[in-house]
């Protein structure tokens, strides 16, 4: 087993202490929870207890990916990462890698667990899938992408199988901190292509995956928000960030966040860079300083490092959000918590993807959408459709913006009580996972 930075080793060793005294705690203190307490009827998840191949080890082989990344680095403060600098309550250099890490600390902290699996609403899976799929996404099994997942299932089917028989894993759900199109390789596909086949599998059909973007079609996927930087301890802390991002001056109009668009081929990356460097630094027009920036995130410059597209962020008005490889973008919370009102070019960006954290029916009031084939290809000009909105229904969006904000975050593990009583990413990623699991039962 590869060897891993000291940094590194607390943290986890920190967490596997934290992990068992919490269960045993639970069994301890209260063997045979109450099913009738209020606040958790309907509420009840149990963890399921997985060996450490399938979570804790998966971490310690943080550097054994060198075609990927060594994401050592990104492992402390629970998957939070490293802060961004010492003196940081609240930003730190997250990779989207981690979800899966940030989602289980905070689920060992969720308010209505039972160790009785008999009295559960929904079952936790605590795999770390995007983790374990690196060795067939760029390790030497990258050729047996169909095996990914059945060692899990066996463990499931054959360790206390009443837990997964009782509901045929309609009741289980799991954080994919990938998209979905990374788990979907068809089986026997031959040659193999990109991804692993997870979610093909028939053996996990009825079980619910939490992915940061979902497929149109099936119907187990959900996407959930992509975690930024910014994780926030107390209400103070996020109150203060909210001032700062409505007090800050918008003296950009637009501005992209994010590498590509240098093909030759055309596509909306390549539209947004063309019609911006139309647009010399000393023009002008409607108040504005600046019409467009670019602020060049090509091999992943901007990652880990939120001040290089933050104050920029701060600085827009309107964050341009186009597809890339995939359609969904982690910049589109980045801009949430600049305050910069996002523009989409696809429904698939966000529309039909985030449902439980931003409704349909709220995307005019907190967003502009200009379909991607007008600009490509009948020469649109997004600043001709951001001009054409009054300043003071841009002002409105940039509110709705922010109101939204503490639904797309994840606030950092151990919070103040006061912030608490606000629904973030995790909360209402569980919310929405047991309504779905109770309406399938």
């Amino acid at each position: 087993m590869v060897s891993i930075p000291s940094v590194v080793l607390p943290t986890i060793f920190l967490l596997l202490l934290q992990s068992t005294i919490s269960h045993q705690n639970l069994i301890l203190s209260n063997p045979d929870p109450d099913p009738t307490v209020a606040d958790c009827t309907h509420r009840w998840i149990h963890i399921r207890r997985l060996p450490s191949r399938f979570n804790l080890d998966l971490l310690s082989n943080c550097s054994q990916y060198p075609l990927f990344d060594n994401f050592c680095p990104y492992l402390p403060n629970h998957g939070l990462g490293q802060k961004t600098y010492n003196r940081s309550h609240s930003w730190f250099r997250t990779d989207s890698l981690m979800l899966e890490f940030i989602f289980h600390r905070r689920m060992l902290e969720y308010p209505c667990l039972t160790p009785n699996p008999d009295l559960a609403d929904a079952v936790y899976l605590p795999y770390f899938a995007g983790i374990d799929a690196l060795r067939y996404l760029y390790g030497p099994d990258v050729n047996a992408s169909a095996d990914h997942g059945l060692d899990l299932f066996e463990f499931l089917k054959d360790d206390n199988p009443r837990i997964w028989a009782r509901h045929a894993g309609h009741n289980h759900f799991l954080v994919m901190a990938r998209p979905a199109w990374d788990f979907s390789q068809p089986l026997g596909h031959d040659p193999p292509t990109w991804g692993t086949s997870f979610l093909e599998l028939p053996e996990f059909f009825n079980v619910t995956a939490l992915t940061l973007e979902a497929r149109a079609w099936p119907w187990q996927e959900q996407a959930i928000p992509y975690p930024t930087s910014f994780h926030p301890p107390s209400l103070a802390f996020l109150e203060s960030w909210i001032r700062r991002a409505r007090r800050s001056r918008r003296s950009t109009l637009m501005l992209f966040a994010g590498g590509g668009g240098f093909s030759a081929s055309p596509n909306i990356r390549r539209s947004i860079r063309t019609e911006c460097e139309n647009y010399n630094a000393t023009q002008t027009l409607g108040g504005y300083a600046k019409l467009c920036e670019i602020v060049d995130c090509s091999n992943g410059v901007c990652e880990h490092d939120p001040v290089r597209y933050m104050r920029p962020m701060l600085q827009a008005s309107f964050c341009l959000q186009p597809p890339g490889d995939t359609p969904t973008r982690r910049s589109t919370f980045d801009s949430f918590l600049a305050g910069c009102v996002p523009v989409f070019f696809e429904d698939m960006s966000a529309k039909s993807q985030y449902k439980w954290h931003l409704p349909e029916e709220m995307y005019g009031k907190f967003s502009v959408f200009i379909p991607k084939e007008e600009v490509v290809f009948k020469g649109l000009r997004i600043l001709d459709v951001l001009m054409g909105i009054p300043r003071a229904r841009v002002k409105m969006m940039r509110e709705k913006v922010l109101e939204l904000m503490p639904r797309v975050i994840y606030r950092r593990h151990e919070s103040s009580l006061g912030l608490k009583t606000k629904k973030d990413a995790f909360d209402i990623a569980v919310e929405g996972t047991l309504q779905r699991i109770k309406s399938r039962l």
